[in-house]
């Protein structure tokens, strides 16, 4: 799944993932968000000596979706893949535990951590969390309260049955003490998300990256769509197209639309058609997606990672959803929350393009991994 690293950063991956496994710490993925923000905890296990034991849910499955991003990232390959795939809800969680409770079982890690808010961050807890393996929670403490999005569920069961809680900002500590997180378990490291953009940002700036997607450099808009809230609602989707469409009409910016495989087959079933001026393209590798996204002058999206990356990027970001679990962002004035109809995203993305980019960055300073693997070290 991932090439082999060269010279010494391939010698100490080497050394970290060969012999004895016990006493490690076992860091799962499922998703390539979750590969993005896992990876700067990777390396920093591999800089401070710390035995891992990564593991691979498969809840993304395709080269497209996961495997581009282990090879541009450097990473090594999981020690286990679950191989899980598409499915139910119901089904990806009962696949996962059953999956790693051997593999837990076996390698009994010191302590297993999670990213986000996905299937697999639920499941992966579960199991750990049933076993008497510590958990640990990357980027615990987000919260829209809209509990009709199953992310919403499994951040929060997430957070209330793990051991250590790694918020990213003050707000997100904030909120955990609220709901009685005793505060010795809680600890503001920043997000990953900023690290992995520092580091790969000079790789992604690319001149050539704008010219093989037919654009130019902060004159187009990126979007992405793919919440089941928008993506399974006609009326929800058909508005976001609209105001896409008519963003890149009236505002003079071609919007270039990378959509993931659940819009395109939903397009596909509905009847509905993308707008002129919004060019549809498949998932992009991370790195041409950073350099787009470093050059657009708007992104457009109902991601919350997304919303995170164009704040600390200082691309406007006008957001596809009725609320945030990052409102930091629209705190710090880089994003608006448009929702689904079309006049509100047009008028949020007037307004977000007239402002100016000198926002502060609220989501970390590039070395949130180090600072989660030296707690974990410091609480032996």
């Amino acid at each position: 799944m991932s090439r082999a690293l060269s010279g010494a950063t391939s010698a100490a991956m080497s050394g970290a993932l060969s012999g004895a496994l016990g006493g490690a710490i076992a860091i799962v993925v499922g998703t390539r968000p979750e590969i993005i923000k896992m990876a700067p905890i990777v390396r920093a296990c591999v800089d401070l000596g710390e035995p891992f034991l990564l593991l691979h849910t498969g809840q993304h499955y395709s080269f497209a979706m996961d495997g581009v991003f282990f090879r541009e990232l450097e990473l090594p390959a999981p020690h286990h893949n679950l191989e899980v795939g598409s499915g139910s809800q119901a089904y990806q969680i009962g696949a996962i535990v059953s999956g790693l409770e051997p593999i837990l079982t076996r390698e009994r890690p010191q302590v297993l951590l999670v990213e986000g808010d996905t299937n697999s961050v639920l499941a992966a807890g579960l199991a750990a969390n049933k076993l008497g393996v510590r958990v640990g929670h990357v980027e615990a403490g987000l919260r829209s309260y809209d509990r009709t999005m199953p992310e919403e569920i499994n951040r929060i069961l997430t957070d209330h049955l793990s051991d250590h809680l790694f918020a990213p900002t003050a707000h997100a500590r904030d909120l955990l003490l609220g709901e009685g997180v005793a505060a010795g378990r809680i600890h503001v490291t920043g997000n990953t998300v900023v690290d992995e953009l520092m580091r790969q940002r000079p790789r992604a700036e690319r001149p050539e990256v704008f010219e093989r997607f037919g654009v130019t450099k902060a004159r187009f808009a990126l979007a992405t769509l793919h919440r089941a809230e928008n993506v399974d609602v006609d009326a929800r989707l058909r508005g976001i197209l609209t105001g896409l469409g008519t963003v890149a009409r009236d505002l003079g910016l071609p919007i270039l639309a990378a959509l993931h495989p659940r819009t395109t087959a939903r397009l596909g079933t509905s009847g509905l058609t993308m707008p002129e001026g919004v060019r549809a393209l498949p998932p992009l590798p991370y790195l041409d997606f950073l350099g787009l996204h470093a050059g657009a002058a708007l992104m457009l999206t109902d991601s919350g990672g997304l919303q995170e990356e164009a704040c600390c990027l200082r691309v406007p970001c006008v957001t596809l959803r009725d609320n945030t679990e990052r409102p930091e962002s629209v705190a710090a004035q880089a994003n608006l929350l448009a929702g689904a109809d079309p006049e509100r995203i047009v008028a949020a993305a007037r307004a977000m393009l007239s402002r100016a980019r000198d926002w502060e960055n609220p989501f970390g300073d590039g070395h949130s991994g180090r600072r989660i693997v030296e707690v974990l070290r410091s609480l032996r």
